[in-house]
């Protein structure tokens, strides 16, 4: 929780004034037993002669206090809720910031359930928590040793009865926090595997009814589901105890407060009035301690929540691993080029991969091997190979999405990991495998590049893309509504408007990530044939499956698991690379049939 407190430091004056009311209130609130007492013994009196002066006069003062104590508390209220509410707004959106820094690897480590959880319910309690501390957790105990305090001012025989009550509150009180702290961690863990499953039940809803796997999803939901209400059902059994032990413990304690004041009074030590007064101040405690005992239920679920959004905050940023990697492999860049001097002045290539290795956290083996190659500025490269051979993985090496393990990437003689990861996204422009788009119009989606890209611009995006007819057969063209993940449009329709996107910003490197196996032959051509024409400087990558879209490259890489098997033209690769070969030939009748 002290990681957090930073982002309260612009609501300091709401976070003294808040307490500091909520004081102001409890000190007149303490006031209150003392003219009761008063009234009894000035106003009723024992004689049966009350004197109504004084009770109006006392009446008039509890009504002050009531108003006074009202005001106190609602501008308290006021200045907790705008601390609290300040305070989670910065922390989401700093949390939300940190996750969008993330490289792939954390982000796959964290998962996506848990990073949701986080930053909506666990925030949201630990909210809940900060307004709660400020209300609350001054007053509570102001009150309970205040009341102490006053009962000793009244008799102190009788106060001592306060002196054994309150260590035993606060033993009951104190030993349930601890008890419950970790259990609701267990709790949100568990929240967790709910929305893991949920959310693979709702984007996966088709596949799951084209299996008829709805029961079985069903099942799986149920018991995920019950361990979650098990495991309430414990925390909350435990936590209810609290209130029933805390009305035992001062029940009894005004219990023996009647009974020795009213041997008091028979000896002519209190009046009745003092009496009343001294009960009062112990019902004071008792509704105290029933709210300060719910405060620390709040500020368990609180702190267990706030040590997980600070688990995020913690994972090191994509540049945070990029600068450590880079510190650490410095030396050995450093002694490399010094043993390579008499080399540096051949010119540099474009793009480097300087015996590059990939290991995914948590794998056994190595994804990709080796991999070792040259680019030059400009030049057009097919990557293919069979399913799991990394072929995407290579590719998200190149804007950084997954660190290298070994080796480095040079980027016009330049490690990429000295490259700050806002200035290397700018020059890369990536269409990934998965088509996305977001809730928008056309416009809006292709500008994401580009923000300030012209209507010329976007079209000459869209007519390469060959997206023009899918733009122009929508009512509004280029301000036509896209639905959530462009569930509006067709695989092929999507595919075509993230090429559009990418090609809006003109990057100097340019991905496919078999972002084309949507669409027939034909159009595959046209694009193929569109992308040659675009700015000549643009390096491309086109991963595909299929050997006739990628046959035309400059260069192709043969990836066989994890590690290049050929690479050279088409017609080098068709001589000598086996792989290709198998590849190429397992599609050529096909094609032909299809051509």
């Amino acid at each position: 929780m002290k990681k957090l407190f930073v982002y309260l430091k612009d609501y300091k004056k709401e976070s003294v004034l808040a307490p500091l009311f909520k004081l102001l209130e409890a000190f007149f609130e303490l006031f209150v037993p003392l003219v009761m007492a008063s009234i009894i013994d000035r106003g009723i009196g024992v004689s049966g002669n009350p004197d109504t002066g004084h009770i109006v006069r006392m009446g008039l003062c509890l009504l002050a206090l009531a108003v006074v104590g009202l005001v106190s508390a609602v501008t308290a209220q006021f200045f907790a809720a705008k601390a609290a509410v300040g305070f989670s707004t910065k922390l989401r959106q700093a949390v939300f910031e940190h996750i969008q820094g993330l490289n792939f690897t954390n982000i796959d480590k964290a998962g996506t359930s848990t990073l949701i959880t986080r930053m909506t319910s666990d925030i949201n309690q630990v909210q809940s928590g900060v307004n709660m501390v400020l209300r609350l957790f001054l007053r509570s105990p102001i009150i309970v040793f205040g009341a102490m305090i006053m009962a000793f001012t009244i008799d102190v025989k009788s106060a001592l009865i306060f002196v054994v009550a309150i260590p035993l509150l606060a033993v009951v009180v104190f030993g349930v926090m601890m008890i419950t702290m970790p259990m609701y961690k267990k709790v949100q863990s568990a929240l967790d595997k709910v929305l893991g499953i949920t959310r693979e039940n709702l984007t996966g809803v088709r596949v799951i009814r084209a299996f008829h796997q709805e029961e079985v999803e069903e099942k799986r939901f149920r018991e995920q589901n019950n361990t979650l209400s098990h495991l309430q059902t414990a925390v909350a059994r435990i936590s209810a105890v609290m209130n029933p032990l805390t009305y035992v413990v001062v029940n009894g304690a005004i219990i023996a407060l009647i009974y020795i004041g009213a041997i008091q009074v028979n000896v002519g030590n209190l009046t009745q009035g003092e009496v009343v007064a001294i009960i009062n101040y112990m019902s004071q405690i008792l509704v105290e301690l029933v709210k300060l005992a719910n405060l620390i239920i709040t500020i368990t679920k609180a702190l267990a929540c706030a040590d997980r959004v600070a688990g995020v905050l913690a994972i090191p940023s994509g540049e945070e691993v990029q600068k450590v990697q880079g510190a650490f492999d410095a030396p050995a860049r450093e002694e490399k080029n010094g043993a390579t001097g008499a080399a540096e002045s051949a010119p540099q290539p474009y793009l480097e991969f300087d015996h590059v290795s990939l290991t995914y956290q948590g794998a056994g083996d190595k994804t990709l091997q080796d991999m070792n190659f040259r680019v030059e500025r400009g030049q057009t490269i097919g990557i293919i190979g069979g399913t799991g051979s990394g072929k995407s993985s290579l590719v998200n090496l190149i804007p950084g999405f997954y660190p290298a393990t070994e080796g480095c990437i040079r980027l016009e003689g330049q490690d990429i990991r000295d490259i700050p990861a806002q200035e290397l996204r700018r020059r890369v422009g990536v269409v990934p495998q998965k088509a996305v788009l977001f809730k928008g119009t056309v416009r809006s989606n292709l500008q994401w590049g580009k923000p300030d890209a012209t209507d010329e611009e976007l079209w000459q995006a869209i007519d390469t893309a060959q997206a023009r007819e899918v733009v122009e057969g929508k009512d509004g063209k280029l301000d036509a509504e896209i639905a959530q993940n462009g569930k509006n449009l067709s695989g092929g329709q999507r595919q075509r408007l993230t090429i559009a996107r990418a090609l809006v910003r003109k990057p100097e490197i340019l991905i496919l990530d078999d972002s084309a196996s949507a669409l027939d032959y034909a159009t595959d051509a046209k694009l193929r044939q569109a992308l040659k024409e675009v700015e000549k400087g643009t390096t491309t990558f086109i991963v595909s499956q299929r050997a006739s879209t990628i046959r035309h490259a400059d260069q192709i890489i043969v990836l066989d698991d994890g590690m290049i098997a050929g690479m050279g033209t088409h017609e080098e690769l068709l001589e000598k690379c086996e792989v290709y070969q198998e590849i190429y030939y397992s599609q050529f009748e096909r094609e032909e049939k299809e051509a």
